[in-house]
């Protein structure tokens, strides 16, 4: 099996990759490991010491714990890989406080954080209105998690297809019969303009434009939330599935 990156979107750090000589079967169970078995950070327990908002605190703390936090693999693990036994220590869990009054909006900028690692991804996201006299005072604990125990976990969003390969008869195709997109300047419909929903758009319609579909090699895209970029989010699941194969294998092995 060979993966290859094809392209990445700068502005939603969204990346395409290419896994050739594979099956379904993998490229279905790393879709899953990177939804559910790759770690991030977020925040899990919310203690409020002041709230006079129009919210519940429940409301606050659900919204809190939705909040996209940056993260860093590196520094910190999983509660329960911890030598504190999931006590909670410096090493797997992270505090943040926040402090304002109103009149204003309370936006994520304003959760302090003891490590400038771990932040808010979006800085901007509103949390609560509070009016003048109203006062919100909360200290959070933010912990690594997976996406299996709470989606606000999950790093963020998988899919895959079969690469399509696409065979164009010039004279037999009908330009009032396919989407404007699919031709060059000369008006000839041009196969490397026929990308994502205009493959689907072509797929069919007449047997001037074929596509056929790969059983082995596989277009697989990555979307980030931002915790991680798409890049450290696809190499963790891969760490993560070669372990669980490893372990499965001696398990085996064991058994026999």
């Amino acid at each position: 099996m060979d993966i290859s990156y094809q392209n990445e979107d700068k502005k939603t750090g969204r990346i395409t990759m290419l896994l050739k000589d594979s099956n379904a079967a993998f490229a279905n169970a790393l879709r899953r490991a990177i939804v559910e078995l790759v770690p991030t950070m977020a925040i899990d327990d919310v203690e409020l010491v002041k709230n006079s908002s129009a919210l519940y605190d429940e409301m606050i703390a659900h919204r809190l714990g939705l909040l996209t936090l940056k993260t860093d693999l590196k520094g910190y693990t999983p509660r329960d890989e911890c030598t504190c036994q999931g006590a909670g220590c410096a090493k797997c869990t992270v505090q943040l406080t926040l402090k304002a009054k109103g009149p204003c909006i309370v936006l994520a900028d304003e959760l302090k954080s003891k490590d400038p690692k771990v932040k808010p991804v979006f800085p901007e996201t509103p949390i609560v209105q509070l009016l003048k006299g109203q006062e919100l005072e909360l200290e959070c604990t933010a912990v690594l998690g997976r996406g299996k125990d709470h989606i606000k976990w999950s790093p963020g969003l998988a899919w895959y297809g079969s690469e399509p390969t696409i065979t164009i008869n010039q004279e037999k195709v009908n330009k009032d019969l396919y989407p404007p997109q699919i031709f060059d300047k000369s008006g000839k419909a041009d196969k490397k303009l026929i990308t994502g929903q205009l493959v689907d758009a072509v797929d069919g319609v007449s047997d001037a434009i074929k596509v056929e579909y790969s059983a082995t090699d596989f277009l697989f895209n990555v979307e980030p939330w931002g915790q991680l970029n798409a890049r450290e989010i696809v190499t963790t699941a891969l760490e993560i599935l070669g372990k669980t194969f490893t372990e499965f294998e001696t398990k085996l092995g064991e058994a026999k």
